[in-house]
């Protein structure tokens, strides 16, 4: 298989992590509210280039919330910060290489002279032997067509995510695997 390509960490990599670091990023803990957005289900697995899946692979996942703002000191995005989105999840894959998250889908957000940024979500995937910090975006967002780091990628159809229908109570779910060359 072919490796998932890099893409930049972002100016939004979060600074201080906060302390709710669980696979649930619509809630927080100790507080009582749910993140504001759609919520949404996101799995996959991390696999090497042979196809094998690669348990125990630390994953760091961060993102915008729902109106397009990182909880981030630098993102001086005018959209509001919402308390109740965690915005930022460590995780390992399970056995088998999986791994799933529970969040809120981001909105695009301006993103200086390269234009708006499409919704996505970073991940920071550490192996035994590769590390890789790569950006999962939604398929079927207009922003993807005009998204100058999407647009630069080398393989843009390897970092957009496929939809996988439906939970029973409604909640969308995506699916999005990453292949690490080594593992």
């Amino acid at each position: 298989l072919e490796a998932t390509p890099n893409e930049i960490v972002g100016p939004f990599y979060p600074i201080t992590k906060p302390a709710d670091t669980d696979a649930d990023l619509t809630m927080v803990a100790g507080r009582g509210s749910r993140a504001a957005g759609h919520v949404i289900e996101l799995s996959g697995r991390i696999m090497d280039g042979a196809g094998r899946p690669l348990p125990d692979m630390r994953l760091e996942i961060w993102q915008a919330n729902a109106a397009g703002r990182y909880a981030h000191p630098s993102d001086d995005n005018p959209a509001p910060l919402d308390p109740d989105f965690q915005g930022y999840a460590l995780l390992t894959t399970d056995a088998n290489g999986e791994y799933r998250i529970i969040t809120v889908k981001p909105a695009g957000y301006p993103g200086g002279r390269r234009g708006m940024r499409a919704p996505h979500i970073h991940f920071d995937v550490a192996g035994r032997t590769d590390r890789l910090v790569t950006q999962m975006y939604f398929p079927d967002e207009a922003l993807n067509a005009t998204d100058a780091l999407l647009r630069a990628n080398i393989r843009p159809e390897m970092v957009v995510a496929t939809t996988a229908g439906a939970d029973v109570s409604g909640i969308p779910r995506y699916r999005w695997n990453v292949v690490l060359r080594t593992g």
